[in-house]
C-alpha cells in the first residue's frame, strides 16, 4: 500500500445516524455506492464532514470497515484518525490500517496549547506506527495551531508522510508550502480554499465536503484543471462557490447532510450537540442545489 498515488477528489463522507446515534450501515453503502459511480477518484471518512471528533472509537471503527468493504478496492479509501492523545492515534492508526483502510488523514484536536515540537513528534509517531501513505491535516480555525514551514521539512523526512490538506485557508502560506517541500509533500484542497487555485499550485486533489452533494461537479472542475483549461476551469468553480458560501455560513456537516437528505440518502442529522440546519438554511441549500442542477 505504501506505493499507492492518491490523487482527484476525495468526498469527507458523513456519517449516517438514526436519532439514537446508531450508525445507518445501509445508508452509507449507498452513499459509497453512489459516490463511486459518479466518478469520484477516492473517499475519506471520518473528516471534518464525517463528525470524527464526535464518535466513540467503536462507532469509527465499524465506519471504516463499511467503507472499506463497499470501496471493495474500486478507490482508495483514507480514512480519519481524528485523536487528542498520540497513544489513543496511534492505536486508532494501527487499527484503520489493519482494517483495510489504504491511507490515514491524521488530525490532531487539542485543548492545552501544544509547542511545535510536540505536535511534530505526534504526527511522527503515528506515521512510523503504519506503513500506509500519510495526509497530515490542520486546520487552525478549529485546532488552534498550524504547520510552519520547519515543522513540515521536519514530517517530511517520514517516509510515508506524503499529503498535506491545510484548511488555513492562506493559499500564499500553501505557495510558500509548495516552495519550500516541492514534491516531498503533495498538497489537497481544503474546501475552504478554491479548490482551482491549489490545483494551479500543483495540489494533487480535493478532499472535500461538497464532494458527497455535488461530486460529478467536483470531478470536472479537477478534470479541467488536469487539462490546464484554466480558463473554462475559473468560470465553472464559479458557478460551485455559492456552495462553499453555505458551508461557511452554517455548519458543514449539516449543511452536507441535510443536502443529501434532499437528494434522498436518509443520513440523519449531526451528532448532537450540534446544530441541524434551520429552516432558513435548507431553504438556501435547496436552491443552492437546484441552481447547480442535482435537486
Amino acid at each position: 500500500m505504501a506505493d499507492i498515488e492518491f490523487k482527484g477528489i476525495f468526498p469527507y463522507l458523513v456519517t449516517p445516524i438514526d436519532q439514537s446515534g446508531n450508525l445507518k450501515e445501509d445508508v452509507l453503502r449507498d452513499l459509497v455506492n453512489h459516490l463511486i459511480t459518479k466518478g469520484v477518484h477516492g473517499l475519506t471518512p471520518l473528516g471534518s464532514t464525517g463528525e470524527g471528533a464526535y464518535f466513540p472509537w467503536e462507532v469509527k471503527k465499524r465506519v471504516v470497515d463499511v467503507v472499506v468493504k463497499t470501496a471493495a478496492g474500486r478507490v482508495p479509501v483514507i480514512a480519519g484518525v481524528n485523536e487528542m492523545t498520540t497513544n489513543g492515534a496511534v492505536k486508532q492508526a494501527i487499527e484503520t490500517e489493519r482494517i483495510g483502510a489504504d491511507g490515514i488523514l491524521v488530525v490532531l484536536p487539542t485543548y492545552f496549547p501544544l509547542a511545535d515540537q510536540q505536535v511534530v513528534e505526534h504526527f511522527r509517531a503515528v506515521a512510523r506506527a503504519v506503513s500506509c501513505p500519510v495526509t497530515l491535516y490542520t486546520n487552525p480555525k478549529f485546532a488552534k495551531w498550524g504547520f510552519t514551514i520547519p515543522m513540515l521539512e521536519e514530517l517530511a523526512e517520514e517516509p510515508n508522510i506524503r499529503y498535506l490538506k491545510d484548511a488555513s485557508g492562506n493559499t500564499g502560506k500553501l505557495l510558500s508550502i509548495v516552495n519550500a517541500l516541492q514534491d516531498r509533500i503533495k498538497i489537497f484542497s481544503a474546501s475552504a480554499h478554491v479548490p482551482l487555485f491549489v490545483f494551479m499550485m500543483g495540489g494533487v486533489g480535493w478532499m472535500s465536503g461538497p464532494a458527497c452533494l455535488i461530486p460529478e461537479q467536483c470531478v470536472k472542475l479537477y478534470e479541467l484543471a488536469r487539462e490546464k483549461r484554466w480558463e473554462a476551469a475559473f468560470e465553472f468553480q464559479k458557478t460551485l462557490w455559492s456552495l462553499n458560501v453555505a458551508f461557511q455560513n452554517y455548519s458543514l456537516a449539516a449543511c452536507v447532510k441535510a443536502g443529501l437528505e434532499m437528494q434522498g440518502f436518509p443520513v440523519g442529522f449531526p451528532l448532537p450537540p450540534q446544530r441541524q440546519l434551520d429552516e432558513e438554511g435548507k431553504k438556501i441549500v435547496s436552491q443552492i442545489l437546484t441552481n447547480i442542477g442535482v435537486l
